[in-house]
């Protein structure tokens, strides 16, 4: 039989995770019409202001779920061939040989072999991923720059290929969703974020949600604190950030009850029609951005919840911010949290990344929160 969520559990989990480190965080677990809602922490660590949990958010790369669904609309239209190769649409931004290779498929799964942009158009991050040979300057550097999209892909084509187009292991890179964010535009003659706006956002009936297109987050919102693995210290906030650096790769702002609803209406069928949901649920082995191997779709990747349960989402970071947010197969049971530290882990005296007691406090958070 199954148990009501019990919100004593959940509040005090939440808690665990603020005690670990992070300054705030917020969370919405659904299991189907029961709801809970919960915040820790404070979203001014100078001020004291405390969080809550219908604060709008950065939510980092969730943006692709939203993005991926968008480009299946246009398959499911006829006017993207899921399996047609990029340069039929962007020869110019993907020219030669590449790309009458490289398909939408192979974009959406990162499949392509196209390099992650980042490290070029930001030059202190050039040693990535090997974090400890980076430094945070770029970061400050760019706070207000409007960067052009045509112009970070063309950092990532020309960079050396890190696979084979269709090749497995893929390898995650924020230039793939970026070609699709020109595809859209192609193919639909409005810009990816009126597109998605109009077609996934309000589609959904999501009031928080939006594609920003200035430096601010508005409504009620946390500041977002990076640490950059030690050398920011004490942790800096970069919630005003132009998000032109990632796009329809990742500059979504929501909340958690948003996404909530907008992952449980996605794997309902009711965004994308049954096909297009079962082609976002095919997987490959990808490497992650955290250079860990993951099975992931098209702009969704699966996640084992206590027992056998899988949960399908995605997880997001920005400068500062992060969110996940997970949806159970059969669409009963719900999460999404928010946590407004990013880079938390010091590094060893070989430059990984150490273990820190937010890991753990997270862990149990999660798991508190699919059990059932």
């Amino acid at each position: 039989m199954r148990k009501p969520l019990d919100p004593t559990e959940l509040s005090a989990a939440l808690e665990n995770v603020h005690r670990a480190g992070i300054p705030g965080l917020f969370a919405e677990v659904r299991d189907s019409d029961e709801v809970w809602r919960g915040a820790a922490g404070v979203a001014d660590v100078v001020t004291g202001r405390p969080v809550t949990a219908d604060m709008r958010h950065r939510v980092g790369s969730i943006t692709k779920t939203f993005t991926a669904a968008a480009v299946l609309q246009q398959v499911e239209s006829g006017r993207i061939g899921l399996d047609a190769p990029i340069g039929r649409y962007l020869p110019k931004l993907v020219p030669g040989e590449r790309g009458d290779v490289i398909t939408v498929r192979m974009l959406l799964d990162h499949t392509s072999g196209l390099a992650e942009y980042l490290p070029y158009a930001y030059p202190s991050l050039k040693a990535l991923p090997v974090v400890a040979d980076t430094g945070p300057q770029s970061l400050d550097d760019h706070r207000l720059t409007r960067f052009d999209p045509a112009e970070l892909i063309e950092m990532g084509v020309t960079a050396p290929a890190v696979g084979t187009p269709g090749g497995t292991p893929g390898v995650y890179s924020n230039t793939n969703y970026l070609l699709l964010g020109e595809l859209l535009e192609e193919v639909t003659g409005t810009t990816a974020e009126q597109y998605i706006t109009r077609n996934v956002i309000e589609r959904a009936g999501l009031r928080d949600t939006e594609l920003p297109t200035g430096p601010y987050v508005d409504g009620p919102h946390s500041q977002l604190y990076e640490a950059w693995f030690g050398m920011i210290d004490p942790p800096r906030d970069y919630s005003v950030y132009d998000m032109s650096w990632v796009g329809p790769a990742a500059a979504l702002i929501s909340t958690v009850s948003d996404l909530n609803r907008f992952f449980g209406m996605l794997l309902a069928g009711e965004i994308v029609g049954p096909s297009s949901l079962a082609q976002m649920r095919r997987t490959v082995p990808v490497i992650s951005q955290e250079g860990r191997t993951i099975d992931y779709g098209l702009g969704l990747h699966p996640m084992q919840g206590p027992g056998q349960d899988i949960y399908w989402g995605h997880g997001g970071m920005v400068w500062g911010g992060g969110a996940l947010a997970m949806t159970r197969a059969d669409g009963k049971r719900q999460m999404a949290v928010a946590v407004n530290l990013q880079r938390w882990h010091r590094l060893d005296s070989s430059g990984k990344p150490q273990p820190h007691p937010i890991d753990d406090a997270l862990a149990a958070l999660y798991r508190v929160a699919m059990s059932d």
